[in-house]
């Protein structure tokens, strides 16, 4: 699909960031993501450039496409995508849109910008692979991840895919909350409480702490999709 990346690390992505130039990045929304995007790419999801296209692929959807320069560097440092790709993403001609496009982004399972679409779109992706009986190679349903922001969650559509979600027991379904303190309406007992009442298992960390964002995705969650809100600070929007 493309070829490797010669900026590899989590410390080069400022710098895959830098590349892409204007004053149209969202620099909050990228910053607030860039962390937990990190994480899943490096140590949770089951998906390379290789294996892109396979059906038993992790997916991963991004909700929150409106900032979503983070989420190109790190693509970019997978080997999902170009290096040079990014310095041309305000270009006519370039793949990279100021909102993912699933079409011209290699990786990218959705078009997103749009906020409230990624939850339900997360939902019928992993009951559509239940349905069709699909394993991973250790026997396990692919995961589906899918990141929002806690704004997004005041749109109705969200409110009923997490019912559907957690009467169907829908294990393989992670949503991943980025708390930055910007919803309008706000939940009796947290974010996480509002999951639980609907079946859901709920975890809450620190949106910079590398080690319990991982431990949070990754500890069993048997017969329940799970909600990890990751905690940033209000300004990193």
């Amino acid at each position: 699909m493309t070829t490797a990346a010669t900026l590899s690390r989590y410390a080069d992505l400022p710098a895959l960031i830098g590349l892409m130039e204007g004053d149209e990045k969202h620099k909050g929304a990228a910053n607030s993501t860039l962390d937990v995007l990190w994480v899943l790419y490096d140590r949770v999801l089951a998906v390379t450039p290789e294996t892109a296209e396979d059906p038993a692929r992790d997916r991963f959807l991004l909700s929150k496409g409106h900032g979503p320069t983070a989420y190109y560097a790190v693509l970019a440092a997978k080997g999902f995508l170009d290096v040079p790709t990014l310095r041309g993403w305000r270009a006519f001609d370039s793949p990279l849109g100021h909102h993912p496009d699933r079409v011209l982004v290699p990786g990218a399972e959705i078009g997103s910008g749009s906020l409230g679409h990624g939850l339900p779109l997360a939902l019928g992706t992993a009951l559509g692979l239940r349905a069709r009986g699909v394993r991973r190679a250790d026997g396990r349903p692919p995961r589906v991840v899918v990141l929002v922001g806690d704004g997004e969650l005041d749109e109705g559509s969200n409110h009923e895919a997490i019912a559907v979600a957690g009467r169907m027991r829908l294990e393989s379904l992670t949503t991943v909350v980025v708390d930055n303190a910007s919803s309008a309406h706000g939940w009796p007992g947290g974010i996480g409480a509002r999951f639980e009442a609907e079946g859901w298992v709920s975890r809450e960390v620190d949106g910079r702490d590398h080690d319990a964002m991982h431990t949070a995705l990754t500890a069993p969650h048997p017969f329940r999709p799970l909600a990890v809100v990751v905690r940033v600070r209000p300004e990193n929007r």
